[in-house]
């Protein structure tokens, strides 16, 4: 059975009070850090010196979100720096499965990213050299966007052909995601949601985290 999780994402956080920015999200399953080059998403946000820092300060494992150009000359560099997982794109790896295989080798999981008109179909074959899939739900780049219903489908398809391998490889959403969407994600097979602003803008960040946890199992379809 697969474990529901919720990923907040720091995107939407007080960088500033970091660490009382990770204390409001400790009770999720682990911290998402999105890092971003305005290069491959045209947005900048921050690199390896805040990685390090969220290693060193947060109680959570630190799954680590490459939007960048050239992830085959950086992804390692956040894998040495001791986070749990590391994710980058499909569409800017040269050699994703070397790639994936080196990060393995560093002992940390290795995560594939898809943008929304990227099918799933070309990596199918591929599935067992990851560790998870990441969906986007909405254009990678900015927080706060709507999700993309549409996605519903491909997770569904990319939930199919994880379950013919037998493997145990999660399957991640990101983007959008909040009370009202995230119940369409479970049932369509995600187990992994990740949660910016719906989280650092609630009232509450644990309670927050809490329903959408309730939410997620509830329409999980099996997936636990």
């Amino acid at each position: 059975m697969i474990r529901q999780e919720i990923s907040p994402s720091i995107l939407n956080c007080d960088i500033g009070q970091l660490h009382a920015e990770l204390d409001k999200i400790a009770t999720a399953d682990n911290v998402h850090v999105d890092v971003m080059d305005n290069h491959f998403v045209p947005n900048l946000s921050w690199g390896l010196p805040v990685v390090e820092s969220v290693v060193k300060h947060g109680k959570l494992p630190v799954d680590v979100h490459l939007m960048i150009e050239d992830p085959d000359r950086w992804a390692l560099d956040y894998a040495k720096a001791g986070v749990d997982s590391v994710t980058f794109h499909a569409e800017a790896a040269t050699a994703p499965v070397v790639l994936a295989r080196q990060l393995r080798a560093q002992g940390v999981k290795a995560g594939l990213g898809l943008r929304p008109a990227t099918p799933i179909e070309p990596y199918i074959d591929l599935l067992k050299e990851f560790d998870m899939i990441l969906i986007m739900t909405v254009e990678p780049g900015f927080g706060g966007q709507e999700f993309i219903e549409a996605m519903c489908e491909k997770i569904r398809r990319t939930r199919k052909a994880i379950s013919r391998t037998y493997l145990d490889i999660s399957l991640q959403v990101d983007g959008g995601i909040s009370r009202n969407t995230i119940e369409m994600a479970a049932q369509a097979g995600a187990n992994v949601f990740v949660a910016g602003s719906a989280v650092y803008k609630a009232d509450n960040a644990a309670n927050e985290i809490a329903t959408l946890r309730k939410l997620a199992k509830q329409h999980c379809h099996g997936l636990v």
